[in-house]
């Protein structure tokens, strides 16, 4: 028993804080740690060239972008960027804003998702993954003060509705709704633009119920749109 509640001890004193910036330590099969770190130095790369208007920041669902042709359509003659690293959780985009990525930037605008692996990946719950895209929003507000930020709700995944990650995510995105000011930070949830009538999600626009098609990615780019306009003076 004592055995037990050491073991136990241990594996929370060494749990990750999702409000504290944490490099990627985890090796997975789609990605090690060491392409983690790959992405990382490219994305310097990319920060240290400039010219920033439109800034993306968050997990595998950002990078999914990847330069298609919604990418293109919409954001191609907006000095857009990607800083999106598959897996990444509140943590891993605190350490990367913490290790210089928006450094000596000054966009117009951040569009900000984060916090789906919180679950999916950390078993975080609702409270901790809250505080975690928090204080990824603080750590905007000091490292990019002139630059508005649009926080996006964190999109619906597993195909039916009513699952406990679908649960966890709608309290989730009514805990961050809060840090919207109407101001500097906006808050936006497209997520229900996903949904089939009866809340499932369709496999053309999430083929794995998680990542988006590029339909998914339409169905975002012009959910976003209006506000996102607004936000960048156009």
């Amino acid at each position: 028993m004592r055995l037990l509640l050491a073991v136990a001890v241990a594996f929370i004193l060494q749990a990750e804080n999702p409000a504290e910036p944490t490099a990627r330590s985890k090796e997975y099969p789609w990605m090690s740690v060491a392409t983690w770190k790959q992405k990382h130095e490219q994305i310097l790369k990319r920060a240290k060239e400039g010219n920033i208007d439109l800034l993306f920041l968050g997990d595998s669902i950002t990078e999914g972008w990847g330069g298609n042709a919604v990418w293109q359509k919409h954001y191609g003659t907006l000095n857009a960027a990607n800083f999106g690293i598959g897996g990444d959780t509140t943590q891993n985009v605190l350490w990367r804003i913490a290790n210089a990525e928006v450094d000596g930037l000054s966009p117009k605008v951040v569009v900000l998702l984060i916090g789906t692996n919180n679950f999916g990946l950390n078993g975080d719950t609702v409270d901790s993954a809250s505080k975690g895209v928090a204080a990824v929003m603080a750590a905007l507000r000091k490292k990019l003060p002139k630059s508005k930020v649009l926080l996006l709700g964190v999109f619906p995944r597993d195909e039916k509705p009513k699952t406990e990650a679908r649960t966890k995510i709608a309290k989730l995105n009514a805990e961050i709704a809060k840090l919207e000011d109407k101001k500097s930070v906006r808050y936006l949830d497209v997520g229900a633009k996903f949904l089939a009538p009866d809340g499932s999600i369709p496999k053309e626009i999430m083929p794995d119920a998680l990542h988006l098609s590029e339909k998914g990615y339409q169905i975002w780019a012009e959910a976003m749109e209006p506000l996102l306009k607004e936000m960048m003076g156009k």
